[in-house]
């Protein structure tokens, strides 16, 4: 069987890496990496070559990226007619790109020979390249390894130490061990590859357990009003259908009075007006706003250049009951292929009717909390811009609680919305922050500063729901503090102990 599975190690990397999705959210079949994480390990160990440990690592990366990401495509049906053929190319595009993360790592960890420096090199070399993909060309660090753990509150409160990229760093260490029960080693490795498994797994739910059971008393309780009126995206940027849209905005929130309500949350874009320059739907919409609070809701922006040209952001508004605009926020992380187009200019002809289709939005000036008045400074995250570890507040001026506008509406009833949501969870107990969800379609949610769900409206539920969100009475983490340093220094020191096993072995067999 070992030598049937040495002698194709591409289609059982491949395979290795398909099966691993299937731990992610919303499935969450963790036990299956034990499986998959050890098919690869034992395939790099018997690699012949470093061409062969890098193959293994990308076409286990390829199988990975592409059946997981593969939903992302759901965007181009849309207006299938014209962009439906370009669906194929996601999945290879993914795969093909992103199978680099996880060949490059491999071929790192392939430098040591013996079994025991390659498993402590792996989990470090995968970590940091993982780190690297959510900055390179502006970053996409969806489906971090450590997400397999969002299923439980308790298994995901160890990011608040060391955040999820610590998460992945200790689902290598838990998930590959037991491989090393087949390979020639002593038996205190394979003492070790037991034990590893069960005390990082204890760990994480001890942890948990103890983080969860000691609870400070909120110091604020804000009442919130979501708003998700499940606007089709084929409807949404449809002129005919604009001011339905935004009237539908405004009847959802004024369905129930808004006495004793602090905010109205809108999504993503709601409003297709650029309010701060169009007084007559700025009138509109303040039936909306609590007349002793604000409503918050994201809008398209522009800005005139002194040459008479025109600049587009993606905003977010804080509206008061007196018709002001209080603060606002521009989208600093922008969507690539999606609200700008990189390396535009080298891309070949038969892409450039997608690329036409898209707009050019300009790139805002990153986390700031918004001031206001009687209010808890608040911090803004448009879309995607919450899947960013470490990148979601000002450092020096933290806000008390955040809010996540989407519209994820583009992927219909695919595993995207849901990953997206415990993406906000994992950033809640990281920075230990509660955040507001409002998605345009779902999956709209109140999250605590403990990443636990207050409550949610369900994936295309056209409602609006009434929240108490409590505010944190102590606002620091570790990784709050600390940010990415700690996972990092987990990675090195695995790689010093790799270093120092291999050293020490090679003074061994000079000596002996």
């Amino acid at each position: 069987m070992f030598d049937y599975i040495s002698k194709n190690p591409k289609k059982f990397s491949f395979t290795a890496g398909v099966c691993s999705v299937a731990a992610l959210p919303p499935y969450s079949l963790w036990p299956i990496l034990f499986l998959s994480f050890g098919l690869l390990f034992c395939l790099l160990n018997r690699a012949a070559s470093k061409k062969d440990t890098f193959f293994c690592g990308y076409w286990f990366g390829f199988g990975y990226f592409s059946v997981g990401l593969a939903w992302v495509g759901n965007a181009l049906l849309i207006d299938w007619q014209t962009f439906g053929w370009l669906y194929p190319v996601v999945p290879l595009a993914a795969g093909g790109f992103f199978g680099l993360f996880t060949a490059f790592p491999c071929l790192l960890s392939g430098l040591f020979k013996a079994p025991v420096e390659k498993y402590l090199s792996l989990p470090a070399f995968m970590t940091i390249f993982e780190w690297l993909r959510s900055f390179i060309l502006t970053g996409f660090p969806w489906n971090p390894f450590g997400s397999v753990w969002c299923w439980s509150d308790y298994a995901i409160q160890a990011a608040s130490l060391f955040g999820i990229y610590g998460l992945s760093w200790l689902s290598w260490m838990i998930f590959a061990a037991p491989s090393l029960l087949l390979l020639p080693v002593s038996k205190t490795v394979k003492i070790s590859a037991i034990a590893i498994p069960l005390a990082g797994i204890s760990f994480l739910f001890c942890f948990g357990i103890w983080r969860l059971s000691d609870i400070p008393q909120p110091e604020t309780t804000l009442s919130i009003r979501i708003v998700q009126p499940s606007i089709p995206q084929s409807l949404k940027w449809n002129r005919a259908h604009l001011e339905k849209n935004f009237a539908d905005y405004i009847s959802l929130s004024t369905q129930k009075p808004l006495d004793g309500v602090d905010f109205v949350i809108w999504g993503e874009t709601a409003s297709p007006f650029a309010l701060d320059a169009d007084p007559e739907h700025l009138r509109q919409i303040l039936p909306a706003v609590p007349p002793h609070g604000r409503l918050i809701t994201g809008m398209v922006r522009y800005e005139i250049t002194p040459y008479e040209h025109y600049r587009l952001y993606n905003s977010m508004a804080v509206i008061a009951a007196n018709g002001s605009i209080e603060a606002s926020y521009d989208k600093s992380h922008l969507v690539p292929f999606g609200e700008y187009i990189p390396l535009k200019k080298y891309l070949p002809d038969w892409i450039r009717p997608i690329t036409e289709a898209i707009g050019e939005f300009q790139t805002g000036s990153g986390p700031v909390p918004l001031k206001i008045r009687g209010f808890p400074d608040v911090g803004g995250l448009i879309c995607y811009e919450v899947i960013f570890p470490g990148e979601v507040v000002d450092k020096n001026k933290r806000p008390q609680w955040l809010v996540n506008l989407t519209n994820d509406g583009w992927y219909g009833a695919s595993a995207g919305p849901y990953q997206h949501l415990e993406t906000a969870r994992l950033r809640a107990v990281e920075e230990g922050l509660p955040i507001i969800r409002s998605a345009n379609s779902g999956i709209s949610a109140a999250i605590d500063a403990y990443g636990r769900i207050i409550a949610k409206i369900p994936l295309n539920q056209r409602i609006y729901l009434d929240v108490s969100l409590p505010l944190p009475a102590d606002l620091s983490t570790t990784y709050g503090k600390f940010g990415n340093i700690l996972p990092l220094i987990l990675c090195l020191l695995n790689i010093l102990l790799a270093f120092y096993f291999s050293k020490r072995k090679l003074i061994k067999s000079v000596f002996s």
